[in-house]
């Protein structure tokens, strides 16, 4: 009937008038969307794909669940392993297989199954005075009474410590963690709060002598990225790449799945895959001076200056059966709680 009624070359230029849907992506992150623009910016320019990306501080997981079947959400992206696995556990992701991911990122930092990847790392380290006779420490001395007083740290409850802490349980056990725990307490120099970057701002005040940070905020502060306030503080501290007793340094991983409902599922997979690849890879290291999980991606040379990585043999899945027990014990303590 419609072809009657109009036509062949009728339809053909109706056809032609009718403008190709655009190719789309959304992104439902837990992380600062600007620290990911840049690579974000360069596969929409490589592919044509437009990106659009929602910040969600918390809430995720009940945002997508309240959406349903209807969620526009494509990609979820957190910046924390547990959080990924949150994402799986809640039913809110749906697998991948892909040759292109399984070759980029080694099979301990991606699931199984392919319910989640990991696409950049952060090695847990410590921000001392620059002019501090200190050049190693432990992870287990940051609990040591030489601290007291001197020590900076972000709340307890955040993820990059929430990881620290279940790590430290996993490898010590719950009494001694807690012990460890109102160790760092009573080091703290102020309340545990603010931000990776505010420890360095207080050691540079006086405040304090050494500080929790993860390594890639040193990057952004030196690189003059966070203005010149924040590279003022980083001239002020050196970088140690601590160390758990007999074993390595801490590295947590940002990443991402795919979502259960994702409505651009082609494209959510293809930026996968270019997040994953060398280039990709190489822009999160310059741009966020994160630690690339493809092999074949240099870290940056302000990341590279502060010392050979030697990431802990303790793989991210024997760290998670602790972390809610760890966030536990933190309220225990009373360890965002000043006490002078």
């Amino acid at each position: 009937m419609f072809a009657k009624t109009f036509g062949v070359a009728s339809l053909l230029a109706l056809s032609l008038a009718v403008p190709a849907l655009a190719q789309e992506v959304n992104i439902y992150t837990t992380r600062e969307p600007g620290l990911i623009q840049p690579i974000l910016d360069a596969f929409t320019a490589e592919t044509g794909v437009t990106v659009n990306t929602v910040f969600l501080e918390n809430g995720l997981i009940e945002r997508v669940q309240a959406e349903g079947e209807s969620s526009p959400a494509d990609i979820l992206m957190t910046v924390d392993f547990g959080a990924l696995i949150d994402l799986v556990n809640a039913g809110v992701t749906q697998p991948v297989q892909s040759d292109v991911l399984e070759e980029a990122i080694p099979a301990a930092l991606r699931d199984a199954d392919g319910n989640w990847f990991a696409l950049s790392g952060r090695a847990r380290v410590v921000y001392a005075a620059k002019d501090l006779a200190l050049d190693s420490i432990t992870y287990e001395q940051l609990a040591d009474e030489e601290w007291k007083g001197r020590l900076c740290i972000r709340s307890g409850q955040h993820p990059y410590n929430t990881a620290m802490f279940a790590a430290y349980m996993a490898k010590h056990g719950e009494e001694a963690s807690k012990t460890w725990l109102e160790g760092i307490k009573a080091n703290q120099a102020r309340a545990a709060a603010g931000g990776d970057r505010d420890g360095a701002r207080d050691i540079a005040a006086g405040i304090c002598d050494i500080a929790v940070a993860n390594s890639y905020y040193y990057g952004l502060m030196t690189s003059g990225a966070g203005g010149e306030e924040q590279k003022a503080w980083a001239d002020e501290v050196k970088v140690i790449l601590p160390t758990f007793e007999g074993g390595g340094t801490l590295v947590n991983v940002s990443g991402a799945a795919v979502a259960a409902h994702a409505p651009n599922r082609d494209e959510a997979v293809q930026l996968l895959e270019y997040l994953a690849s060398e280039e990709a890879q190489k822009l999160y290291a310059e741009a966020n001076f994160e630690h690339p999980v493809n092999a074949s991606a240099d870290v940056h040379p302000i990341i590279g200056e502060i010392g050979e990585l030697n990431v802990d043999s303790m793989a991210l899945t024997e760290i998670l059966p602790f972390r809610q027990r760890a966030s536990e014990l933190v309220d225990e303590v009373n360890f965002d709680t000043f006490e002078n």
